[in-house]
């Protein structure tokens, strides 16, 4: 759900990090257990990985130690803030066949455009690029939904003011939801960049909200384990 399906995606980004969402309940998490055991890795911070853990909105994180793993890291989440519950963004996964390594299954791209709006500086070009990637890999006849995929999501000025000119229609029915889409019907290049940063702005807000009580309680965890 993180870099490595950004690349999958096509919006090329190195990472030595694997990150996974999974279903919290117990024989799932037992079973994702038996793998990170196979590959010696262990527990890099608190909280130690459980369903009530993850279903409040944690992040589990391990280190590999098994030969040819060394140093790689495994996050694991159960609840993306903004995102829906696990059993909705599996429903909507994209499964992909690479070779080596079998099927995998990736969160679908509005997916992980949504759970990449965080109050990161890195995540933001990230999602650009994700969103420009398969604007410029579309078919000669999109389909509406991947219309409105970009006008809702797309962070480039210049290919929002150019979807607005190609999809008039359907980019009006979006500008009370959106409203960068109202300077690019002007081709107005400015007032998008300035509606995109606001966007922007108010996204990563909510991030550090959501991610402020959690943190509170890993520094309580953290004081728990000193004395």
């Amino acid at each position: 759900m993180g870099g490595q399906a950004c690349i999958l995606y096509g919006a090329a980004e190195f990472s030595r990090d694997i990150d996974l969402a999974v279903l919290a309940d117990e024989k799932n998490l037992s079973r994702l257990q038996a793998t990170l055991d196979e590959l010696k890795a262990k527990p890099v911070f608190v909280p130690p990985m459980s369903a009530d853990v993850l279903l409040r909105g944690h992040a589990c994180l391990f280190r590999c130690g098994m030969p040819g793993t060394e140093g790689l890291r495994i996050d694991v989440m159960s609840v993306l803030n903004g995102c829906e519950p696990f059993e909705k963004l599996w429903s909507r996964r994209r499964t992909l066949a690479l070779p080596g390594a079998g099927r995998i299954n990736v969160l679908s791209l509005a997916d992980l455009v949504q759970a990449k709006k965080t109050q990161r500086d890195k995540d933001w070009p990230m999602v650009r690029r994700l969103l420009e990637a398969d604007y410029h890999g579309r078919s000669s006849k999109p389909k509406r939904a991947r219309v409105e995929l970009w006008l809702r999501e797309l962070r480039t000025s210049e290919i929002l003011i150019e979807i607005c000119r190609k999809y008039a229609r359907t980019a009006r029915a979006l500008v009370k939801v959106r409203p960068a889409l109202g300077p690019a019907f002007r081709g107005d290049r400015g007032g998008v960049e300035r509606a995109l940063q606001t966007e922007q702005d108010r996204f990563r807000a909510l991030d550090r909200q959501y991610w402020a009580p959690l943190r509170t309680e890993l520094a309580e965890w953290r004081r728990a384990l000193r004395k």
